[in-house]
């Protein structure tokens, strides 16, 4: 009897499907482990490179096991590195991309949440053209709105100054925010809207106590995807701001090209680092909200 229930109880099939599965995972977490490993490489050796002696890369070559450890190549990116006429490191630029980051993305995400507001919730007639035509700026390159944001500028007073990158990426980010927010906003139950225009409540009232406190998941959202586009925005940073006015990512440009024959790979390698530190905060403290404000509706 004891011989029939162990035959019973072993599976051939079972034992192969099994076998099968231990194998798939194990090719899967090998690819995983491979792909990670091609994009994290080159991270490491710009780090690694960060820390060491211009002498030792200058001899061994910038792909090559440390020898020599040594902060000092941060501290001139930051402070005496000397870019565009200036010898005060990146930490000006530094200043002027946070100057241009945090307001352009709180103006937009705001302007977004009331956008989507309107039309999701007070619909009107004609709304999902003008929906249609703002989130037209989602697929418009952002070559084809330099010549008018040149005439703009120009107009207004604006070239080559923080303000008009500020103006530039609250109105180019219009498009995302709008569309993220509507898109969130469609998925609130109208019985809630209701009751509270039964209530009496009015416009910005709904929008202040059920709209917003509805609403973190998809600021996150919006907030996350606007500071890192703006961080490291290069193209209207380069065309629309010069000298001591450039942002962040136009300073590392003028910091490698302006170099004399002397290249200094370890200060450049500490500032590229220290230029992608904000990006990455915003991600590793806000990045388990994107996800669940991507899946509550805000690429729908």
């Amino acid at each position: 009897m004891a011989d029939v229930t162990l035959a019973r109880d072993f599976d051939p099939l079972a034992t192969g499907g099994l076998r099968r599965k231990v194998r798939a995972k194990t090719l899967v977490y090998v690819l995983l482990t491979l792909f990670a490993a091609f994009y994290l490489i080159p991270i490491l050796i710009v780090l690694l490179n960060s820390f060491r002696e211009l002498p030792e890369i200058n001899r061994t070559g910038f792909f090559a096991i440390p020898r020599s450890f040594s902060v000092q190549p941060w501290n001139e990116a930051l402070n005496t590195f000397c870019v565009v006429g200036t010898c005060e490191g990146i930490r000006p630029f530094f200043l002027n991309s946070i100057l241009m980051a945090v307001p352009a993305t709180a103006i937009s995400t705001a302007i977004g949440l009331v956008n989507g507001y309107i039309l999701s919730m007070w619909r009107f007639r004609g709304s999902e053209w003008l929906f249609g035509f703002i989130t037209l700026g989602v697929f418009l390159p952002a070559q084809m709105t330099l010549l008018p944001w040149a005439y703009i500028l120009g107009n207004a007073g604006l070239t080559n100054t923080i303000t008009g990158l500020v103006l530039i990426h609250t109105v180019q980010g219009l498009s995302f925010t709008t569309l993220f927010c509507r898109n969130y906003f469609v998925n609130i139950p109208d019985d809630l809207i209701k009751a509270a225009r039964i209530d009496g409540a009015g416009f910005w009232r709904i929008f202040r106590r059920i709209v917003l406190p509805l609403s973190p998941p998809i600021v996150i959202v919006t907030v996350i995807w606007q500071f890192t586009g703006i961080w490291n925005d290069f193209i209207y940073g380069v065309i629309f701001s010069s000298g001591d006015k450039q942002p962040i990512t136009s300073a590392l440009i003028a910091l490698t090209a302006g170099a004399t024959s002397v290249r200094y790979h370890n200060v450049e390698a500490a500032a590229v680092l220290m230029a992608a530190v904000p990006p990455l905060l915003v991600y590793l403290f806000g990045g388990k909200y994107f996800m669940r404000g991507l899946t509550q509706g805000a690429v729908k």
